[in-house]
């Protein structure tokens, strides 16, 4: 069990010691740099000054409310709160500019209390900035961190927090939140909007009020325009002034798209925002407005020349593994490619212990069936062969994709002696003994080769296409079909798209599919009856009611070629398309970004 009064003793010790080093020394302590705090960028600069000690916070939080059982002088010294006047209060009282208020001041921002309270309930940490006040009503910029605290039974126990004030020269006799400030002679409560509901219950005139505007700022933001889609939100925004307003704040714009695309998909965009912000970028992955083809040249080299290899993104650096090169001759290097770089370049990296990466495909030995695992951020990666029971049946031209970062699932393909496949396989490599498990179906899409499987909404399954068979025949195919594997019992359910005549992708095998952050999939080049296919796009939102195919028009310079090729998404917003007949390497703009 964590023990807050030996917490409060090691902070003490802490700060003991912080003092002797600077006597010793003669110097300051960085607080952002000893506590290990990750560089936020400069605060806004309307005003600010000198940044002061770190000030920290220790509440309970199996307590109700999450009262404060400590605080350091630092936090008097910033505040003006003794510690006396502190404990056993939530810290929500620095919200208010006078200590008898009973509501904090309008200029706090409830998108960020609403974001802190949402963390506490969840046992989170938060980072962010907020507006406190001293005891005498002086202005604070607070760029608070807390940090949930568990006990031996995993439960959260105490919530330490640690802020650095500055002093903030604001206007305060400028009043810019909550927007609408007005105050009705007729305010009524959610109470009473349930209650005029009923046939007793005096009525009350539309003419004169809106049920909706009658809610407060925060009530508005945090449980009911969060929950919505980044596309109704933009709606709403539209309808009045103070609508537009509200809807236009960043930290509400954030929470409606971590509700939308979860909050995996936000942390991987999170750098994306800090130039354009989330409602920009909410905007543009909903309309694709800023979609652009880009030729992305790079150096180094990859040799020998080579087809049909693998290629997958983590964070911002591309992995290429494999392939196959003249006379069909099987690859079994790597190389990286860091987007990050100055000058990105490709980079052969040196690796042991197997000549393999992830799960099957064809070796010098004919088909495979096994596991390999390789960790970049190693000082000397090497590939891992993953010991794993229950394999499925060696193949090639199989699809894969990963659930949950950890999760790999395999499905289809083509067995040595040529029969196509209709299986589904999963293996979690979080499992101290990974085991192959087959997801039992009452019914699967017919056995096939070259298509591809995407992930949406986090736990479902996107197939596509493919060598499929048909009767007795093997025919290119365009179905499309989806699978929750959260369910009890994963079921195949095939789309019954719609659409204008002809709008929908032609069969193919041999494309790619890259699933974006908002869970539309995009469908891309393939081969289609042994020609190449034109560098058209293909759009499909497979969560809709009545999911529908649409043409993706994007300007610029396509790749040359559409087929051979293999793509994978950088950063959330990019889509990198390697390879082709040529060798080019081909950057498709997804979001706001001109290049990589």
């Amino acid at each position: 069990m964590f023990d807050g009064a030996v917490a409060v003793k090691r902070m003490r010790l802490w700060e003991e010691e912080e003092e002797e080093e600077e006597d010793e020394e003669g110097m300051e302590v960085d607080a952002e740099a000893e506590l290990g705090w990750p560089q936020w960028g400069a605060p806004p600069a309307a005003g600010l000054g000198e940044p002061r000690a770190a000030a920290i916070v220790v509440a309970d939080a199996v307590e109700v409310d999450f009262p404060v059982i400590y605080v350091n002088a630092a936090f008097e010294a910033a505040t003006g709160y003794r510690a006396h006047e502190v404990l056993g209060r939530n810290c929500r009282f620095l919200q208010f500019r006078d200590p008898r208020a009973q509501r904090r001041h309008p200029l706090v921002d409830p998108m960020v209390v609403s974001e802190i309270r949402r963390c506490l309930n969840e046992g989170i940490e938060f980072q962010g900035e907020l507006l406190n006040f001293r005891k005498d009503g002086a202005p604070l910029y607070n760029r608070l961190r807390l940090i949930p605290m568990h006990g031996d039974d995993g439960c959260v126990t105490h919530v330490i927090g640690i802020q650095l004030f500055s002093e903030a020269n604001i206007d305060l006799s400028s009043v810019s939140y909550p927007v609408y400030k007005q105050q009705s002679n007729n305010r009524f409560s959610i109470q009473d909007l349930n209650s005029a509901s009923h046939e007793h219950a005096p009525k009350i005139q539309s003419s004169d009020h809106c049920g909706i505007l009658q809610l407060s700022d925060e009530v508005l933001a945090h449980n009911i325009l969060s929950r919505l889609s980044p596309r109704d939100v933009a709606s709403i925004g539209s309808v009045c002034t103070r609508m537009h307003e509200l809807t236009k704040n960043d930290h509400l714009r954030k929470m409606v798209c971590q509700n939308a695309w979860g909050r995996d998909v936000t942390v991987r965009l999170e750098m994306s925002t800090k130039m354009v912000g989330w409602g920009r970028l909410a905007r543009e992955l909903t309309t694709l407005e800023a979609a652009s083809w880009r030729k992305f040249t790079v150096g180094g080299r990859v040799e020998p020349s080579r087809c049909n290899f693998s290629a997958c993104a983590v964070g911002n650096r591309l992995v290429l593994f494999g392939g196959e090169g003249v006379n069909m001759q099987p690859m079994d290097d790597t190389f990286v490619l860091n987007l990050e770089a100055a000058r990105p370049e490709w980079r052969q990296v040196k690796v042991s212990a197997s000549h393999l990466a992830v799960f099957g495909g064809c070796g010098q030995q004919g088909l495979l069936n096994d596991v390999f695992v390789l960790d970049l951020d190693a000082q000397q990666p090497t590939w891992r062969e993953v010991a794993s029971e229950g394999p499925p049946l060696p193949r090639s031209w199989h699809s894969s994709c990963t659930l949950d970062g950890s999760k790999l699932v395999v499905s289809g393909g083509c067995t040595e002696s040529g029969v196509l496949l209709s299986d589904t396989f999963l293996l979690d490599l979080t499992k101290e003994k990974p085991a192959w498990r087959e997801i039992p179906t009452s019914w699967s899409p017919p056995s096939r080769l070259g298509h591809t499987m995407s992930v949406y909404g986090t736990t479902k399954l996107f197939m596509f296409g493919g060598l499929a068979k048909s009767g007795s025949l093997d025919c290119a195919s365009s179905d499309a079909y989806s699978m929750d594997v959260s369910e009890d019992s994963p079921q195949w359910r095939q789309l019954a798209t719609t659409g204008f005549p002809n709008v929908g992708p032609p069969p193919r095998l041999d494309h790619v599919t890259v699933s974006l952050p908002c869970g539309r999939i995009i469908i891309f080049g393939g081969s289609i009856a042994g020609l190449h296919s034109p560098a058209q796009l293909f759009l499909i939102d497979p969560a809709e009611e009545k999911p529908t195919w649409r043409i993706l028009n994007v300007p610029g310079q396509p790749p040359k070629f559409a087929w051979g090729h293999s793509t994978c998404v950088v950063g959330g917003t990019r889509v990198l398309v390697l390879g082709g007949h040529t060798g080019e390497e081909w950057i498709l703009n997804e979001s706001y970004m001109s290049s990589a």
